[in-house]
């Protein structure tokens, strides 16, 4: 929470952003070596990129780097971008998100339903998935609102033909929860 702002504010976030991708593609590429068979063929990584990498049209150039130093398809990789960011850079994200989606990278919109999407933009964003925010979920035991909310974000995704996941299930109940709203994938720290 303390890192992000100020590696951002001094201008970093560039090499922030290359470091992560970086050692997120290799470390994938490591353990489809290191197990191979073992691991789901659909096994991917997620990183997060701001605002600024996703404005810049270099950043595909970046994205592609890392891909091929670390052998990795890009179906592999899938991009994350919260939705303020988004939103707030819209305008010259497209065209970013047009190529990364061109070479194959997976696109997500993380932290939904936090921020302040158009409906409008999102039924046009090249976008694959959107990431129920875990407010939401760590909510979903105590009424009837936040149940509909994640209820809503599951059908406008499903509407759109995008795939939803649930941000930190920590629970069998939230799993099973949000198993009956119909969203099947989670992350979290429940195993």
């Amino acid at each position: 929470a303390a890192f992000l702002p100020i590696a951002d504010e001094a201008g970093l976030m560039m090499r922030v952003t290359d470091f992560v991708l970086n050692c997120a593609c290799r470390q994938l590429a490591s353990w489809k070596r290191e197990f191979a068979g073992a691991l789901p063929p659909t096994l991917t990584v997620a990183v997060n990129v701001s605002g600024h990498d996703i404005a810049q049209r270099s950043f595909v150039a970046r994205v592609s780097r890392a891909l091929v130093e670390s052998g990795l398809e890009p179906r592999e990789l899938c991009l994350e971008l919260t939705e303020n960011i988004l939103m707030e850079r819209l305008e010259g994200a497209l065209t970013v998100i047009g190529e990364l989606r061109r070479l194959g990278v997976t696109l997500a919109i993380d932290d939904f339903g936090t921020g302040y999407s158009s409906l409008s933009s999102l039924s046009t964003l090249p976008i694959d998935a959107l990431k129920i925010d875990r407010s939401f979920v760590a909510r979903l035991d105590t009424g009837a609102n936040e149940v509909a909310v994640v209820r809503s974000i599951v059908l406008l995704g499903k509407s759109l033909g995008k795939t939803i996941v649930a941000e930190g299930i920590e629970t069998p109940e939230q799993m099973e929860q949000l198993r009956e709203l119909g969203c099947t994938l989670g992350q979290g720290y429940h195993h």
